[in-house]
């Protein structure tokens, strides 16, 4: 008895230089675990040591410890039901609104656009208006012009200003005043009186009754005049009614 006593004894004092050198080696905090389940003595271990050291097998290791280099686990994402932020709102309201600004800048600038062009066609339309106002008005007296001009050429130039015939003469003259009053009057209102003889036909303006052959002149040359043309400002009142000259045949 006193033997093993003392047995023990010496044990205890062999074994207290271990101890205190284990001591100051502190394990890291992540092999407090192990060290704790190493050192728990049989029959106080977790139901799984229990079970292999009955059954004569080696109990099951912890886990190891998470490295600093093992990826961080995945943040699970989030519901996509959930209603969305008040600065997502924001965001959308302001995209929305910058849309509409933009439609309603085009619109008011297409506005404009009309607006602009109406004005400038209608600026257009009253000097037309103004111009143009007594062509009707214009047209019903060339037939008074013919007319005037006919009578006054229906007198022989030799009787014109004969004295033998003084009536004669003074119908003539008062109907030559007549007409050139009345060509006054319409060249003040931009009515022109045209009469191309000799220019070059032009259809625009003149309107051919008759061709004639004539080895002198240039083919379309106007060569006699039937009635004479108008025109009220720059615009073609009436064609004048021309004969033009041809080519002869050989």
């Amino acid at each position: 008895m006193a033997m093993r006593m003392l047995s023990r004894r010496a044990l205890r004092l062999s074994a207290q230089p271990q101890a205190r050198a284990w001591a100051l080696r502190a394990p890291p905090a992540c092999c407090h675990r192990i060290l704790c389940t190493s050192a728990t003595p049989p029959g106080q271990g977790s139901a799984a040591e229990d079970a292999a050291a009955a059954k004569g097998e080696a109990p099951p290791q912890p886990p190891p410890p998470p490295s600093p280099e093992d990826p961080l686990p995945e943040v699970e994402a989030e519901d996509a039901d959930a209603p969305p932020s008040e600065v997502d709102v924001l965001k959308a309201r302001v995209a929305e609104l910058e849309s509409e600004a933009e439609k309603k800048h085009d619109q008011l600038l297409r506005a404009l656009a009309d607006a602009d062009n109406i004005k400038r066609r209608a600026a257009i339309d009253v000097g037309n208006s103004k111009k143009f106002a007594i062509e009707k008005f214009a047209k019903s007296l060339l037939d008074v012009a013919d007319n005037l001009s006919r009578a006054a050429e229906s007198v022989p130039p030799d009787l014109r200003a004969s004295e033998e015939q003084p009536i004669l003469r003074a119908l003539y003259d008062g109907v030559t005043m007549t007409d050139a009053v009345l060509h006054k009057c319409f060249s003040e209102h931009g009515l022109i009186k045209m009469e191309p003889l000799g220019e070059k036909f032009d259809p625009n303006m003149h309107e051919a009754l008759f061709d004639m052959p004539d080895a002198e002149k240039e083919p379309g040359t106007v060569m006699f005049v039937s009635t004479a043309g108008y025109m009220l400002n720059d615009r073609c009142l009436r064609a004048a009614q021309v004969g033009i000259s041809k080519k002869p045949a050989e």
